[in-house]
């Protein structure tokens, strides 16, 4: 039985090492989903309650070797971890490509806007021709798909044309229903926009 419990233990400690894992939450910031004022615009507030708690924003235990600063997506989850120093991280909540439009690799941020333009690429105009209005760029707002914020993912090849995001579809946290890109709440994406660096390495898998 000893021997048994041993090579549980050992099991456990070599999944710990490989990936990242998460024993619990710390802090919860379920109240931080109210009405904001943001750079000319009143964002709205989320009706959290209708949101599983689980895809609220939380500081939780995570253990992982990845540096501070590291995004990890873990789409599986359906979260993104801010990583942290003493263990800790950031984790949010997000909505995910569809059926035939997931992701997964390592990038780096290149770019971080707010309020950002958004183009759709010529893919999607083509599957939805209603969208070729914007095909020199929808102007930042309130309905706007990329949201309040934007950060640019790119890798040794460049521009990826996946970005991690705001939106406006609240109710769309915890699906799999995008073109691709990681989708935050806009209050989440705007938290994670203050605190990740231009250059700052990201995991999705």
């Amino acid at each position: 039985m000893k021997i048994r419990t041993l090579l549980i233990s050992v099991g456990l400690a070599l999944a710990t090492a490989l990936a990242g894992c998460t024993t619990g939450a710390i802090t919860s910031y379920s109240s931080s989903y109210g009405s904001k004022r943001d750079a000319g615009y009143r964002l709205p507030t989320i009706p959290i309650y209708k949101v599983a708690k689980k895809y609220h924003r939380q500081l939780v235990r995570y253990e992982t070797k990845q540096k501070p600063g590291t995004i990890i997506v873990e789409t599986s989850e359906r979260h993104l971890y801010f990583v942290m120093k003493d263990g800790k991280a950031m984790r949010y909540g997000i909505g995910i490509g569809r059926k035939g439009f997931e992701w997964s690799g390592t990038a780096r941020i290149a770019n971080k806007r707010q309020w950002p333009v958004w183009t759709p690429p010529p893919a999607m105009i083509k599957r939805q021709p209603e969208l070729a209005k914007y095909r020199k760029g929808m102007r930042p707002g309130l309905k706007n798909p990329l949201g309040a914020r934007a950060l640019y993912l790119h890798n040794k090849r460049g521009d990826t044309g996946y970005r991690l995001h705001g939106s406006p579809e609240w109710w769309s946290i915890g699906q799999n229903m995008s073109s691709g890109c990681i989708r935050l709440m806009n209050q989440d994406i705007i938290d994670l926009h203050n605190r990740v660096e231009i250059g700052a390495k990201v995991i999705v898998r």
